[in-house]
């Protein structure tokens, strides 16, 4: 960190703002500013939501509900790449979406969701591949906050009549406000570095800050920006860090 630090601030050896103003200065800078945060976006409510409905349904008792587990921590042993790669045999002009429209009559040749033509079709499949392919570690950190939950609370307030929303609402969600602090951190962390999906489903049409870093450092050769665009996402990932600590903790106090 202190060495990207370090070469965010120099050029040719010399302390200097150059790399920071080449970064500002970038024609693809504010466009994958704006992507990478639609991309937080959509895709970290998405997961959490998501994620907490699978949750709730492995510990109520649903049947079968190992066998739901293992095929929803399915994404958590397939690599970013490989999730990109799955993704993009699904979305691509002959993928299996495309034959199932076709199959169903509703087409003739299917719909280019990657097509550089469509943008807003290839965000969606990129949140869609994102969303896939993280929901289960947020599923995991929220399965194990409900596990710790003392039943006792969510059983006594069944004797007093209130129905299953009003239990999840009043007594479960915030008793899991610790584990839903530690999921948004993580994933948001992880929605600011997003490039192996993006990459591999759209190449360079949908540009994000990690991709950008990677340009710079790998084929500009650069590594003084490409240090300036990581610290960029250092510091939104800070941002959103401290928004989500105080927000929960404001609330807490307001619990107690």
């Amino acid at each position: 960190m202190f060495q990207a630090l370090i070469l965010a601030v120099q050029d040719n050896g010399r302390f200097s703002l150059e790399p920071m103003r080449r970064m500002t200065d970038d024609v693809l800078f504010w466009e994958s500013i704006r992507n990478t945060i639609l991309l937080t976006l959509v895709v970290v409510p998405a997961q959490v939501f998501l994620a907490l409905v699978m949750s709730l349904l492995l510990v109520s008792g649903l049947r079968g509900a190992g066998l739901f587990l293992y095929a929803w921590a399915i994404p958590l042993g397939i690599s970013d790449l490989a999730a990109g790669v799955v993704w993009l045999s699904i979305f691509t002009d002959r993928g299996y979406l495309n034959s199932l429209l076709v199959g169903l009559g509703l087409g003739q040749t299917g719909f280019p969701f990657l097509s550089y033509e469509h943008p807003v079709s290839m965000f969606l499949a990129v949140a869609v591949a994102e969303t896939w392919r993280a929901t289960a570690l947020v599923m995991v950190i929220l399965l194990a906050g409900l596990q710790v939950i003392p039943k006792d609370y969510a059983e006594a307030a069944e004797v007093f009549g209130a129905t299953t929303w009003q239990r999840i609402r009043y007594v479960t969600l915030p008793m899991l406000r610790p584990s839903l602090q530690v999921a948004l951190i993580i994933r948001t962390i992880l929605a600011f570095q997003a490039f192996a999906v993006v990459i591999a489903l759209v190449g360079r049409n949908v540009p994000v800050l990690a991709e950008e870093a990677y340009r710079w450092y790998g084929d500009l050769r650069n590594p003084n920006v490409a240090a300036a665009y990581a610290l960029l996402i250092m510091v939104f990932s800070l941002v959103n860090t401290a928004v989500y600590l105080r927000a929960l903790r404001v609330r807490d106090e307001q619990v107690m």
